[in-house]
């Protein structure tokens, strides 16, 4: 059996859901605020949901700033058959923001941003802890 605490593999990916988790739930506070209540939780999101935010996560990590997280999320979306549709059905595969960056209304870019925002700082905050640097009878993670 895997252990967290000492498979530096298995904390990585730990530390990639730590951050998704964190994005999706920073972005659906966002929503919730502009009156968007579309937006499950991140233990009620259905598992392609949760893929693309830890796609996105991967993203961020590498440098992608908004609109290059926007671009690799459409790019994404458009390889397992979503396209623009009016309103988001995921049964019918369209979403709104099934667009170019640009074309994007600036309530939607500023959600790209803060889930590009929340990753960075989730992933700095983690790298200050027990788990990360190895104290408290947990193996430090890869690059530490």
């Amino acid at each position: 059996m895997t252990d967290i605490v000492t498979d530096p593999g298995v904390i990585m990916d730990w530390v990639f859901e730590v951050c998704a988790r964190a994005a999706h739930e920073v972005n659906r506070a966002y929503c919730i605020a502009l009156g968007d209540m579309s937006q499950v939780s991140w233990d009620d999101a259905p598992e392609w949901q949760k893929s693309s935010a830890l796609h996105g996560v991967g993203a961020a990590l590498r440098g992608a700033g908004p609109a290059a997280s926007h671009e690799g999320w459409l790019r994404e979306k458009a390889a397992t058959g979503w396209k623009y549709g009016p309103v988001k059905d995921a049964a019918k595969k369209e979403h709104p923001c099934c667009v170019p960056y640009a074309e994007l209304p600036l309530e939607q870019q500023q959600k790209d941003a803060l889930f590009v925002a929340v990753v960075l700082a989730t992933f700095s905050a983690l790298r200050n802890t027990d788990r990360w640097l190895g104290r408290g009878g947990h193996a430090p993670l890869a690059g530490a």
